[in-house]
């Protein structure tokens, strides 16, 4: 990799991280012909934990950003139905052609996020994979005026900046460095274990629940399906512990005894993988020269799957408030976000929670889809904003 040096010194926006959020943030930046810096710490095309799926509003902008073509020609699936199994009993949901979205998709996110670094990259971003955050350089009223950057070689540069955004994840370096306040915290958070197989039977996607328990199929890239298995929180240790391989067999058996069967029979790739939980959080993502977007500002459970969709819905926002207002109106991205957030936020946290019968999971499900659609018709509606055009 260049020294950091070959960096021009400033820019107009500097972005940390170079997953989803931050990616789609610097592609629209760029194309709306601001000079933006985008740097991340690990390299290019590495993968990252994500239950993969994308609702209808992050296939949505997708489409519109001119990026879905490319998605789907990584032999990413079309996904056209979904089917909630709530005990014995199968709800199956026809993905129905809406504001142009005829299907739903699930890319890996090897294939995802570097499909938007590349996208990025040609609207004209200056991208750089390993290199760190050191520190934030800060002026006149503790303002953020630039970064303090480092690469593998330890070769360190000050880059100046309008704007520093952080989209470096749910412990975010920059949001410790401004002491960002968080709004709200969930209280409570379940845990996953997940892997990808082979040789699976399923069609669409599948999403599994019994009394303290949940399981999910996900259809992704090249014939493989991303297949968790969740349970409360406190309880992970006690299920996954000592034989991560029999905890994950017993909660998908309890979820479904012709799913259990079924992933038996398929055939594991690489090994699985486990996430013990996390609370959720609303952080204050907006101050005097620096932004967050993605999991830095805002994060809930995964086991909505519904992470993706909210980094690229807050990309958006975040870029039309820059592109439009300008560093010092920020306020209202947040706005935004937090009025599109707070019932999904909620929502989650409840099914998270475990604190549920099946009649009352499945009320919370019609909640979660009512709120997306809110979610997808604000979305809908800027469409037309000229700056965000590609």
């Amino acid at each position: 990799m260049d020294t950091l040096r070959t960096l021009c010194p400033r820019y107009d926006v500097v972005i940390v991280g170079a997953r989803c959020a931050g990616a789609a943030t610097a592609m629209l930046l760029a194309r709306a012909g601001l000079d933006v810096l985008l740097v991340d710490r690990q390299a290019y095309g590495t993968d990252t934990m994500s239950t993969h799926a994308l609702m209808r509003a992050g296939v949505l902008q997708l489409s519109r950003w001119g990026l879905l073509p490319t998605v789907m020609a990584e032999a990413t699936p079309a996904i056209r139905t979904t089917t909630f199994h709530y005990g014995g009993e199968e709800v199956s949901v026809k993905i129905k052609p809406e504001h142009g979205v005829e299907y739903l998709c699930a890319p890996r996110r090897t294939v995802l996020d570097r499909i938007l670094v590349d996208a990025a990259r040609g609207a004209g971003a200056e991208v750089r994979h390993g290199v760190s955050l050191i520190d934030l350089e800060r002026g006149p009223g503790n303002r953020i005026t630039g970064v303090r950057l480092q690469n593998g070689s330890g070769d360190p540069i000050v880059v100046g900046c309008d704007v520093v955004i952080g989209a470096d994840g749910r412990l975010s370096r920059v949001a410790q460095l401004v002491q960002a306040r968080t709004l709200l915290q969930s209280s409570s958070s379940s845990c996953c274990v997940y892997g990808y197989f082979e040789g699976l039977e399923q069609d669409g996607s599948h999403w599994h629940f019994v009394e303290n328990a949940a399981a999910g199929v996900i259809p992704t890239n090249h014939g493989q399906h991303c297949v968790f298995a969740s349970v409360p929180g406190p309880t992970f240790r006690t299920t996954f512990r000592g034989n991560i391989k029999r905890g994950f067999a017993e909660v998908l058996q309890a979820n479904s005894r012709t799913l259990g069967e079924k992933v038996a029979r398929a055939r594991l790739v690489d090994r699985l993988r486990g996430f013990a939980g996390a609370p959720g959080h609303m952080r204050q993502s907006f101050g005097s020269g620096w932004a967050l977007v993605g999991d830095a500002g805002y994060f809930k459970d995964p086991l909505t799957a519904h992470g993706i969709t909210d980094a690229l819905r807050d990309a958006e926002l975040l870029a039309s408030a820059v592109i439009n207002g300008g560093p010092d109106r920020l306020s209202g991205y947040q706005t935004v976000r937090d009025a599109l957030s707070r019932a999904l936020f909620r929502i989650t946290d409840s099914i998270a929670s475990f604190q549920w019968n099946l009649e009352e999971v499945k009320e919370l499900h019609a909640e979660l889809s009512a709120a997306m659609k809110s979610e997808t018709n604000h979305l809908v509606g800027l469409s037309q904003v000229p700056p965000l055009a590609a």
